[in-house]
C-alpha cells in the first residue's frame, strides 16, 4: 500500500523494484514524483519498502511460522494474563488456513491463553469442528439473513454460514453473532428481528452468548486510498447517534443479550 501524503519522492523503490512497479513521472508543475503502476504484479520482495525513507510504502502480508507469531505473541503474554484478554485470528477469511489456525491456536492454550476467531463461517464444516477443538470463543458474521438478499449483495447464500452455526451449537462452542448494519442494505424490521429471531432460536440450541450489532463506519476508505481505489460507497450510511439510541431501545424489547457497537 502506498500512502502519497508520505512520499517524499526521492525515488529510491524504483532504482531497486525488479518488476518495475515504481516509476517517476513529471507533474503539472514540472516536478519528479514518484507513482505506482497498478498494472504490473508486485513480486512482494519487500525492497522498496525496505529502502523508502518515509515509511510510504508497506507491503501486506508475508509467511510466517506458528514459532515466529508465537514469539510476537508472547510479547505481550503478562497483559494477556492480567486483563484476561488474548488473542483474536481474522482475515480476509481465517478457515481458509485453518491448519495453520489450528496449530497456533494449540500453542496458545499450552500457554493459558484466551483465543478467539473471527470468521464469515462459509467454507466447509470439517474446518469448523478442528477450530471448536481448540479455540475459546467464535465471532460469526451473519450479513443478512434472508438467503437471497445474502446473495444478492455478497455473490453466495448464507446456507452455509447457518449450517456452520447449527453445526458448532451441537459441538457446544461459545458463539457470538455478529451482525454489521449498513442503511439500505440490511437494516430494514424484517432484516433486524429476523436475524434476532433465528439467534434466540439458535440459542436453545447451545451456547450462543450473545449477539453484536456493528453499524457501518468508514475505517475502510483509508486502505483504498493508499491502494489508489475510488471508495465504492458515495454517501455515508452511517447512523447519527439519535439513531443509535432508538435501535437501542428497541432491542430492549427481546429477552437476549444483544450489543449495539458504537465506534
Amino acid at each position: 500500500m502506498y500512502s502519497r501524503d508520505k512520499c517524499v519522492d526521492c525515488g529510491k523503490c524504483v532504482d531497486v523494484c525488479p518488476a518495475g512497479v515504481h516509476y517517476m513521472t513529471t507533474n503539472e508543475q514540472g516536478q519528479q514524483v514518484h507513482r505506482v503502476d497498478r498494472a504490473v504484479d508486485c513480486i512482494g520482495c519487500r525492497q522498496c519498502e525496505e529502502v523508502c525513507l518515509s515509511d510510504a510504502l508497506d507491503i501486506m502480508g508475508k509467511d510466517v511460522s506458528v514459532s515466529e507469531l508465537m514469539d510476537i505473541i508472547m510479547q505481550d503474554y503478562d497483559f494477556y494474563i492480567s486483563s484476561g484478554g488474548g488473542v483474536t485470528i481474522g482475515g480476509g477469511e481465517m478457515s481458509l488456513q485453518t491448519d495453520f489456525a489450528v496449530a497456533l491456536l494449540r500453542e496458545c492454550k499450552k500457554m493459558m491463553i484466551n483465543t478467539a476467531v473471527e470468521t464469515q463461517a462459509t467454507t466447509n464444516v470439517a474446518n469448523y469442528e478442528k477450530l471448536a477443538q481448540v479455540v475459546d470463543q467464535f465471532l460469526i458474521d451473519i450479513k443478512h439473513i434472508d438467503t437471497t438478499q445474502h446473495k444478492a449483495l455478497f455473490g453466495i447464500g448464507n446456507e452455509n454460514v447457518r449450517r456452520n452455526l447449527e453445526r458448532l451449537m451441537d459441538l457446544g462452542a461459545n458463539v457470538v453473532i455478529r451482525m454489521p448494519l449498513v442503511r439500505g442494505y440490511n437494516d430494514s424490521y424484517d432484516a433486524i428481528t429476523g436475524a434476532i429471531n433465528y439467534a434466540m432460536a439458535l440459542s436453545k440450541r447451545g451456547n450462543l452468548q450473545r449477539i453484536d450489532i456493528l453499524p457501518y463506519h468508514q475505517f475502510g476508505r483509508n486502505k483504498y486510498q493508499k491502494l489508489e481505489m475510488i471508495y465504492p460507497i458515495k454517501n455515508d450510511p452511517g447512523y447519527t447517534p439519535e439513531e443509535l439510541d432508538r435501535l437501542e431501545a428497541f432491542f430492549k424489547q427481546f429477552d437476549f443479550e444483544i450489543r449495539l457497537v458504537r465506534h
